[in-house]
């Protein structure tokens, strides 16, 4: 059975304190630092928070007592009586009865446009943000009205805590084909135009062309199609090309008053426009947006950036600090060298986890990825609920069509007849994600690895992610005393990834040789580690250190040929690092190929007396060592051959223990992190890729032998070129060659 992961509902702040502050009404809209939540509501009552890709929400409190008349979303009928009426010069010259009926209607859906509305659905109520009632009950899109769906809940409700958190300028979201973003961020650029002045929206997509499209076809034909008392005093041409001007025109500036013995009346505009610009990295460039729609980011190509952009267009949103507008930014991504690669990087820098002192994230959105499973067409029930699994019994969609099997079945069946086509399998899983990493596949014609086998592994891993294959956790010194034993503790904040750990008797098995420590277990598997040597960085970042564990094949009870650890980290110290790599040496008894182009690592092995836990350079005797190789130990990165055979040893452990075999068995390797790094391995630049060169060199470790120098003297064969002679007749005579 399919478990959601996209939201959970927490409980954050005491019961008693939502209660004592409910009851003044004392919760202010927007982030609240005492309690690490972003409050949505408007009432000063708070009800169920959520938390969202780790973002904390606080819902408005529900009013109770809702109406169970329909107990799904049904959207309010337009009165007919009202439909008549085209703008508000129409409806001022009604009789003041009719403005009194239906004056409490229109205050009504005011009222829910600003404060959300509740609705009872499948027996629970149900809370609509005031951008998402809005997106239901007065949106046009291509179908007409649009259904309700829960994901859509969840991505309006992650919407409002990013406009009302003041740290945030807004939304990367990562989304599958078809999703609706681009309806959904048409429809919030016209309800937050047409309640804005003084303001300037903006759109931008993948090229000038589509985001012209998005204008003309969606934003437009939205505006034109809100009821009168929503749709403000507009400019130029009903359906516009280029911009939709919510301001009085010159020639109706003034407006002469029938009923007022021809007074004349100053009509006030919102002065707010939406329009649109060519795809460009200095599009909006000197702009002050109070909303900008990045519709399909992911798909960016060269010459534009869609990094560079949004460097630029971040400051349109803001005076100063102070933050004065959102970006709504959404996409499916292209493959990586398609534009792919800049939009994952971006969204990485999105995550609401990872803040700066400033409260905000590098690169001030907040990102947010909703699985395909949630929002696939076909495959939501009328209740809006998506059908993970197969159902049981009679299921219908909104248009009262049966649904008789699962989404996440089908999802299923879809891949598994793409699997003898990796590139179009890999497509498939960028239109329709169920995970980040399937959203940002590459093309296997871009790897100098068996990219195939690669992303066999990784999603047979991904099936494994609930199976505990892999242990977070962290080493330490038995009773905080060095150099004695290692024990391993299971912890979710840990920078350690395990998958085994060797049998208790042979748990920190160690010898000592000359009076140095060497490790007991060096016939079973060795380490490789990519070290730093500077604690900080001038960006506060930095490479990360890395340090992989990998079982040789023996006689001892330990999975052969099998990366057991992963380790990428940057803990605050590179001293913490150290002790880190030197722990888990120790631990599993097994030494260490490190590069020796940063030395402090291996030069703290030996000041610490575990010299013999640092490998010699595999490729060269003894006595062809420099005096420093000698000393420390270590590998260098600088030299051509070990860069190629550096790479050779990944390429032969990924076509040997990797994906599917011949027996149809997939590999053991189940650090998803690292297989990663090898999909996207460059070897002409290989500073940024820390789990693919420390995963190398594991795999050279433990095949040291392979690039052992011969030591055997060669035996040449000396000629000493005796003649020879004939002896016919009374002289001997020389025979000539």
């Amino acid at each position: 059975m399919y478990t959601q992961e996209l939201y959970q509902i927490i409980e954050p702040i005491r019961r008693t304190t939502i209660t004592r502050l409910n009851k003044g009404k004392k919760w202010e809209y927007g982030y609240n630092k005492e309690h690490d939540v972003v409050v949505i509501s408007k009432t000063g009552q708070i009800g169920e928070i959520y938390k969202i890709q780790n973002l904390k929400i606080a819902l408005p409190k529900s009013p109770g007592k809702l109406s169970k008349a329909t107990n799904k979303w049904t959207p309010e009928e337009y009165p007919k009586e009202l439909k008549g009426i085209k703008s508000i010069f129409d409806w001022r010259d009604y009789p003041e009865g009719f403005k009194t009926k239906w004056g409490e209607y229109i205050d009504e859906n005011f009222n829910k446009r600003e404060n959300g509305h509740w609705f009872n659905n499948k027996g629970v109520d149900t809370y609509l943000t005031g951008t998402h009632f809005m997106y239901l009950q007065w949106t046009k899109i291509d179908v007409g009205q649009p259904d309700f769906r829960e994901s859509n809940r969840l991505f309006f409700i992650f919407w409002e805590a990013c406009k009302a958190d003041r740290r945030c300028y807004g939304m990367c979201y990562l989304k599958n084909r078809r999703s609706g973003f681009s309806f959904m961020g048409s429809g919030e650029t016209v309800n937050l135009a047409t309640i804005s002045s003084d303001a300037r929206i903006g759109i931008l997509s993948k090229s000038g062309a589509d985001a012209k499209k998005m204008f003309t076809d969606k934003v437009v034909p939205i505006s034109v199609n809100y009821p009168f008392f929503f749709k403000p005093i507009q400019d130029g041409m009903d359906r516009p090309k280029t911009e939709l001007a919510y301001r009085v025109p010159a020639s109706k500036f003034t407006r002469r008053r029938l009923d007022s013995n021809d007074k004349t009346e100053s009509l006030a505009g919102l002065d707010t426009t939406i329009d649109w610009k060519n795809t460009g990295d200095n599009a909006y460039d000197g702009e002050k947006l109070k909303l900008l729609v990045h519709d399909e980011s992911g798909k960016w190509e060269r010459p534009n950036n869609i990094l560079n952009n949004w460097r630029v267009t971040k400051t349109t949103l803001r005076l100063g600090s102070r933050i004065i507008g959102k970006c709504m930014m959404g996409s499916t991504s292209n493959a990586l060298d398609k534009g792919g690669e800049n939009f994952k990087k971006l969204y990485n820098s999105s995550n609401v986890t990872k803040r700066n002192a400033n409260g905000q994230t590098r690169s001030g959105l907040y990102s947010l990825f909703i699985p395909m499973e949630w929002n696939y067409e076909g495959f939501i029930d009328e209740y809006g609920h998506a059908v993970f699994n197969t159902p049981s019994e009679g299921t219908v969609d909104p248009h009262g069509d049966a649904i008789d099997v699962g989404v996440i079945e089908h999802w299923n069946n879809e891949v598994d007849g793409l699997k003898g086509d990796q590139d179009a399998l890999n497509e498939f899983y960028r239109q329709f994600p169920r995970t980040e990493e399937h959203a940002f596949r590459d093309e296997t014609k871009n790897s100098i690895f068996n990219l195939a086998k690669i992303y066999e592994q990784i999603d047979y891993n991904e099936d494994l992610r609930n199976s505990n294959v892999l242990t977070k956790g962290s080493f330490q010194w038995e009773n905080g005393v060095k150099d004695t034993k290692v024990i391993f503790t299971p912890n979710p904040q840990g920078r350690f990834l395990i998958s085994w750990t060797p049998a208790y008797n042979i748990q920190n098995r160690q010898v000592t040789k000359n009076g140095i420590k060497h490790p007991g277990n060096e016939h079973m598997g060795a380490f490789g580690c990519d070290s730093y040597d500077i604690s900080g960085t001038t960006d506060g970042r930095g490479s990360k250190g890395a340090l992989h564990g990998l079982t040789k094949f023996s006689m001892e009870d330990a999975p052969p040929s099998t990366f057991f650890l992963e380790y990428v980290a940057r803990p605050q110290t590179a001293e913490m690092f150290f002790e880190d790599v030197l722990m888990a040496c120790v631990f599993y008894g097994m030494p260490l190929l490190c590069e020796n182009n940063k030395p402090r690592l291996l030069y703290y092995f030996k000041r610490r007396g575990y010299r013999g836990y640092s490998m010699n350079r595999p490729d060269k005797l003894w006595n062809k060592l420099s005096v420093t190789e000698k000393e420390i130990g270590g590998i260098p990165n600088s030299s051509e051959d070990i860069k190629q055979a550096h790479a050779a040893a990944i390429e032969m452990y990924i076509d040997r223990h990797v994906g599917l075999n011949d027996e149809g068995e997939y590999g053991t390797m189940y650090f998803n992190e690292t297989l990663n790094d090898w999909s996207k391995f460059d070897i002409n630049n290989r500073t940024k890729f820390d789990a693919a060169i420390s995963s190398g060199l594991a795999i050279m470790a433990c095949n040291k032998d392979l690039y052992r120098p011969s030591n055997v003297r060669q035996k040449q064969v000396v000629n000493l070129r005796f003649a020879k002679y004939t002896h016919e007749g009374n002289a001997s005579k020389i025979i000539k060659r």
